[in-house]
């Protein structure tokens, strides 16, 4: 699917994109704030768009005045939040040049509209590290409540995720299918993710 919005380009990655998704992807203030490690080469960044970022629901972030440049990414995918399986989630990343504009912001309304108007979503999730103040302003700009703080996960032989979750309160241990594997991709498999969530009573109102 390609979207637009007031200023961006919203459509699928293409492998002719690695130079510009290595751009950004090289920047050290950039992945390990998402979850993943900096790029280290153009061939790395193609090799990602092949094996990640070609997975559906997963779009190049793009500026309708310059639109040859990926700038960033958002994704849809189904959410590993204990309460909320197999909702939607929202994740998202864009080039350091680029923080501070409101353009994220404006990627991330674009695709809860399509979660709740189109998809028919009863509630959609995003999530947050507790030290990265810009993504829970993008979260909170976007009308996103907090639903509980996943505190540490650990992958068993058998596949399954291990993870302790706050909700409420109140702390509990359970296990989860792997959709999206929290463990970082070069390190311990444990961190702590805030997550939010926005009710479809409770969505802004958009533009039909």
């Amino acid at each position: 699917m390609t979207r637009t919005t007031e200023r961006l380009v919203l459509r699928p990655w293409r492998e002719a994109d690695a130079e510009s998704l290595y751009r950004y992807a090289c920047d050290g203030e950039v992945g390990p704030a998402a979850g993943w490690k900096p790029h280290e080469s153009v061939e790395e960044s193609r090799q990602i768009i092949r094996t990640v970022l070609s997975q559906p629901d997963t779009l190049a972030v793009l500026l309708r005045e310059r639109p040859e440049e990926a700038i960033g990414s958002v994704g849809v995918f189904p959410t590993d939040a204990p309460d909320g399986e197999g909702e939607p989630e929202i994740g998202y990343w864009i080039g350091r040049p680029f923080w501070g504009q409101g353009l994220i912001p404006e990627a991330v309304r674009e695709l809860l509209r399509w979660c709740f108007t189109e998809r028919g979503a009863a509630r959609v999730w995003c999530g947050h590290s507790p030290g990265n103040d810009k993504s829970r302003r993008v979260i909170e700009k976007c009308g996103f409540v907090r639903e509980g703080t996943l505190h540490a996960a650990e992958a068993s032989p058998d596949g399954t995720i291990a993870v302790r979750v706050q909700i409420n309160g109140e702390s509990t241990f359970v296990n989860v299918a792997p959709k999206r594997t929290p463990a970082l991709p070069w390190g311990e498999p444990e961190f702590v993710d805030v997550r939010k969530a926005i009710k479809a009573e409770n969505r802004p109102t958009f533009d039909e």
